[in-house]
């Protein structure tokens, strides 16, 4: 499944987060939350959550202080969990300290999972993109050749 839109939410007083209806039913099997890179936390389904993190440390020795370090950081800073009755799931105080979040929060499609970002700080990161989404693009381009 590829999660797509920007929904702008709010977080209630237990700081419970609404998902997106039309995404409900791809989160049945259960959620991951998770400290994203940026400033943000990732809402995966969990067999996605364990493929892009395997994926990420594929190829580099389980020895290295930095494939430790990597592998801790994705399971230290993850949390399973379950959507309640209302298709609400609970962000934990310290993803919500990770992600700088408050109440008011928008939940972006990032392709293979969900992002819930600080609604003011998402609207500043995405009007940057977007204003410089054709020099991002001829970097790529310019790095594949």
């Amino acid at each position: 499944m590829t999660f797509r839109g920007t929904f702008d939410l709010t977080l209630d007083a237990k700081h419970r987060l609404t998902i997106p209806t039309r995404y409900r039913a791809a989160f049945a099997d259960g959620v991951v939350l998770a400290a994203g890179l940026e400033d943000c936390v990732a809402i995966w389904r969990p067999e996605d959550y364990d493929a892009w993190t395997s994926d990420a440390l594929a190829g580099h020795s389980p020895l290295s202080p930095e494939f430790r370090k990597l592998k801790r950081h994705f399971t230290a800073n993850s949390q399973a969990t379950e959507l309640d009755g209302a298709g609400r799931v609970m962000v934990p105080k310290f993803l919500l300290d990770s992600g700088r979040l408050a109440k008011d929060v928008s939940v972006v499609g990032a392709g293979e999972c969900l992002e819930l970002w600080d609604r003011k700080a998402w609207a500043s990161y995405n009007g940057e993109v977007l204003a410089n989404v054709s020099d991002i693009a001829a970097g790529l381009q310019q790095t594949a050749s």
